[in-house]
């Protein structure tokens, strides 16, 4: 299952295979991840939650995805990188599936578990799957077709915003189980093109047997900034949707919300944060990125109605899944290549940790007086420090010239 000979895809089919792979940040994050901001709503209601419960579901995710984040090199070296990829993708399914089919509290905390780990693994391996399918010295290509494999995420967003509005609508108080038993099947289908894409993939090239100090330590103020960055994010994904409800959007309103979050992050992901990334040093380029989700949250928290909604939407979705870009960027240009692996497995892991850790802090303060919106006004206090922190990174270029100019490795959601 792992790969094709290396160097037998022509770049129109370059692009082809990176868009098969896209069906795993698809399910990963699309359906698994973004969409319960979508059903959390009808979900609440019924079965009387608190925001601290509801924050807790999404918690139980987050700690599966720390775990998922963590191992992913390990089911990559057992399974192979392929089978991994598309083994995550089945397991996120089924987990979806059986999703719908329970309302107990338990089991809905250990399928977001098992769905948050499997769906690590599928990113993980994912962005190593895509950083590999261009074999040749052209950056912008290699650049190109990992952008194309990152849309997958904001596709997915898109595919949500109009399946489970759908369910809702035709199912009324039970259609949040309807909506994840059809992104399950969805999810089901979205593995045989993955498959396909995987096996495609030309082949690791071998690993050199030149070793040294891996420079993790000069990072550390990025680490600070992902674990910040991705408590503040992941919180208003969590929660907008319940606050937008709460000013009295109806479901079709929020759906709209979400598709275009979905499709500002498709776009801008494929067009824009790459240039823009490109030229900038140390930690400005992280910085850039908080700032912009921040007043991306913003109008939501000020301003009642569609408009506001629609310009939170178009900012913060052009901006949120630059934050894995950024930091790519940052560590592919500081550390040596023998030390990509483990930059991102433990980048992945602080990014898991913030996304954790936020929506339960942010769903306890949305119990307390002030609602949802106390709750929110955090995703923009960490997105504030998380900019500070991201300021205080300097850039030390510890990566020799020729192992510049190597294929692009992601850090990942």
């Amino acid at each position: 299952m792992e790969s094709l000979k290396a160097g037998t895809a022509r770049p129109r089919s370059e692009y082809v295979i990176a868009l098969g792979l896209a069906a795993g940040p698809v399910v990963a994050l699309g359906f698994t991840r973004f969409a319960y901001a979508l059903l959390l709503p009808s979900m609440r209601s019924e079965l009387d939650w608190t925001y601290a419960a509801a924050g807790g579901l999404n918690t139980a995710n987050a700690l599966g995805y720390i775990i998922g984040a963590g191992s992913a090199a390990w089911w990559s070296k057992r399974l192979g990188a392929g089978r991994s990829f598309v083994v995550g993708m089945l397991i996120s399914a089924l987990a979806l599936l059986g999703s719908g089919l329970t309302s107990d509290f338990t089991a809905l905390s250990g399928l977001r578990f098992i769905g948050g780990l499997a769906t690590a693994v599928t990113f993980v391996v994912g962005s190593a799957l895509a950083s590999r399918v261009h074999t040749g010295g052209r950056q912008q290509r290699s650049a190109a077709l990992v952008g194309v494999y990152m849309a997958g995420v904001g596709i997915g967003v898109v595919v949500s915003g109009i399946v489970v509005p759908s369910a809702l609508t035709a199912w009324g108080a039970s259609g949040w189980q309807a909506g994840w038993l059809l992104m399950g099947l969805l999810a089901l289908l979205a593995a045989g093109p993955a498959a396909w894409a995987a096996k495609a993939v030309p082949p690791a090239p071998a690993v050199s047997g030149a070793q040294g100090r891996s420079g993790l330590g000069a990072m550390a103020p990025s680490f600070a900034w992902y674990v910040l960055f991705g408590a503040g994010y992941v919180s208003y994904m969590t929660f907008v949707i319940a606050l937008l409800r709460e000013q009295g959007m109806g479901t079709w309103s929020t759906a709209g919300f979400f598709i275009v979050l979905g499709a500002a992050s498709a776009l801008a992901t494929l067009l824009v944060w790459g240039r823009i990334i490109g030229r900038l040093r140390g930690g400005m380029a992280p910085a850039l990125v908080s700032a912009v989700v921040l007043v991306g949250v913003l109008p939501v928290l000020l301003f009642d109605g569609l408009g506001a909604a629609m310009v939170s939407a178009v900012v913060f979705g052009a901006g949120f899944m630059a934050g894995p870009t950024s930091i790519t960027v940052l560590a592919r240009r500081m550390l040596p290549q023998h030390a990509w692996t483990s930059a991102i497995a433990w980048l992945t892991v602080a990014f898991s940790v913030g996304q954790a850790v936020g929506p339960l802090i942010s769903g306890i303060l949305s119990d307390s007086e002030g609602g949802i919106a106390k709750g929110l006004w955090l995703s923009v206090i960490l997105l504030a420090v998380s900019a500070l922190v991201a300021l205080v990174q300097r850039e030390h270029r510890t990566v020799p010239q020729q192992e510049a100019a190597a294929a692009p490795v992601t850090v990942t959601q």
